[in-house]
């Protein structure tokens, strides 16, 4: 088998996650909607997602690097599933839980360390909890969600693919 249809779909993935990032990028300075710091490690995770598709769509690699390829575009997209779902939960948490929040990311940044931010952030800060745009009743979370839930199956189709043309040619054997 041809290694084109492989860079194919990274190229389709590529393609899927400039798009997107393109699309938070008019979100934020067309549209004028300010992201938390949850949507900015998303928008981070969508970035290291479309660079290493972009790399394996352009680089020509041999059948052990294409899987490598595959893990860390399949990690980016899951590490962003699982920021996601997590600003999703918060958003529809409870009203009386919402309270549990911390101050703004800036506040955050200016009286505790990176790390100590980092965490607090994960719990959730006020700013993720607010829903300011939504497309077909979706908020950007789920919509993001989406996206890397889609990407994560994309992911799973190419290794599906490599794996059984591999056993395809040790068959033939």
């Amino acid at each position: 088998m041809s290694l084109a249809p492989s860079r194919s779909l990274y190229f389709l993935a590529f393609l899927a996650g400039a798009l997107t990032l393109g699309a938070s990028f008019y979100l934020e300075f067309g549209v004028s909607l300010r992201p938390c710091f949850l949507c900015q490690m998303q928008r981070g995770f969508l970035a290291g997602f479309t660079l290493v598709n972009l790399v394996a769509a352009l680089h020509n690699p041999k059948r052990s690097v294409i899987y490598l390829y595959g893990l860390a575009s399949m990690g980016f997209a899951l590490l962003g599933a699982i920021t996601a779902v997590r600003q999703v939960l918060l958003q529809n948490a409870a009203p009386g839980q919402s309270a549990d929040c911390w101050p703004s990311l800036h506040y955050m940044i200016e009286n505790l360390s990176f790390w100590q931010a980092l965490q607090l952030t994960v719990k959730g800060t006020v700013d993720c909890v607010e829903i300011n745009w939504t497309l077909f009743d979706l908020s950007l979370p789920e919509w993001s969600l989406l996206f890397f839930i889609g990407m994560l199956i994309l992911g799973a189709m190419q290794f599906s693919q490599l794996f059984l043309s591999q056993r395809l040619r040790l068959a033939r054997r």
